[in-house]
């Protein structure tokens, strides 16, 4: 059993890794400048926001759920660093923690309301949308603050090494994703809790502190993310990450996370946001225009759910 779960996670990196391959050779036979260093490191220092909120979300999807929210409170993290920092003079390190602390209490808002009073998460997470985005206007005066450079280090390259601390911060993320996913007694019961929830509670275990933990996770998660998003513009803008949680799913998704639960891996939906990336890179260096990169993406998000639902379904049969 383990074996075949092995092959079959096997297989899918190797099919990401194959799209993402043949997304570079498209793109570098048809643009001159795509097949070089600096287009590269761009795409790295430009996607750990995008890293951060895709690990977060799956870890939701995982367990059944799904999270409206996170482009809101991205931007609701990065307007209380902003305020701290601009209205308040305090230091960035000590901004930090109530970035992260806002993150993580709108998250847990999430997980509370939709676990304990049962109501779908996809509504609860909708509203916090609304609710995050009204926040940040309350607490920027909806006007952009400009942070500056004090901020900027963490959104930097690194002198020697190109990549920003940013960008090795969301790597950290997923790695250890990965492992709480994979090798936590807390991931296999979020494993489980997607898989078939009232087993787990017929096996003695409480789902509920499982699938409120996932939302505060990912809450934390977009915590770090408004502080890349605020350390690479240098600001802390009202309108940030607005859609972002499209994004953030379609990455799941085209990495394999179920939108049905029960199934997920962190690793390939860091694929899943390089896909992405690349391919909204090359085609801004091709000359696409934004509604075309729009419906472009667009498509590549339809044909990955419909994958999904084919795999679903042959699994479904397999197993029968």
């Amino acid at each position: 059993m383990k074996n075949t779960a092995a092959y079959r996670s096997l297989i899918q990196y190797a099919g990401l890794l194959g799209v993402l391959a043949l997304l570079v050779v498209v793109f570098a036979s048809s643009s001159e400048n795509f097949l070089q260093t600096r287009t590269f490191i761009s795409i790295a220092n430009q996607i750990p926001d995008l890293t951060l909120v895709a690990v977060g979300m799956t870890l939701v999807l995982v367990v059944g759920g799904i999270d409206l929210s996170v482009g809101s409170i991205l931007a609701f993290s990065s307007a209380v660093l902003g305020a701290l920092m601009v209205d308040w003079q305090w230091s960035l390190w000590a901004s930090i923690p109530f970035c992260i602390l806002a993150g993580a209490a709108c998250g847990l808002f999430n997980g509370c309301v939709s676990v304990l009073a049962k109501i779908p998460s996809f509504i609860v997470t909708l509203g916090m949308l609304e609710i995050a985005r009204g926040g940040t206007k309350l607490v920027t005066d909806s006007q952009t603050k400009y942070i500056g450079q004090a901020v900027e280090s963490i959104g930097q390259p690194i002198a020697g090494l190109s990549l920003s601390p940013a960008f090795l911060m969301a790597i950290a993320a997923v790695v250890g994703g990965q492992l709480l996913l994979t090798r936590t007694v807390f991931g296999r019961y979020c494993v489980a809790i997607g898989t078939n929830e009232e087993a787990v509670r017929m096996s003695g275990v409480r789902p509920a502190p499982y699938a409120i933990g996932v939302f505060v996770i990912s809450g934390v998660m977009c915590g770090l993310a408004g502080l890349t998003y605020a350390s690479r513009l240098s600001t802390a803008d009202p309108n940030a990450a607005i859609g972002l949680e499209l994004s953030a799913i379609a990455a799941c998704v085209i990495g394999g996370t179920s939108l049905m639960g029960g199934r997920g891996n962190v690793i390939n939906s860091f694929l899943g946001v390089l896909i992405i990336a690349v391919l909204q890179t090359g085609l801004a260096q091709i000359g696409v225009s934004d509604p075309m990169k729009q419906i472009i993406t667009g498509s590549v998000i339809v044909v990955a759910v419909l994958l999904d639902a084919i795999r679903s379904r042959w699994g479904n049969t397999a197993a029968s």
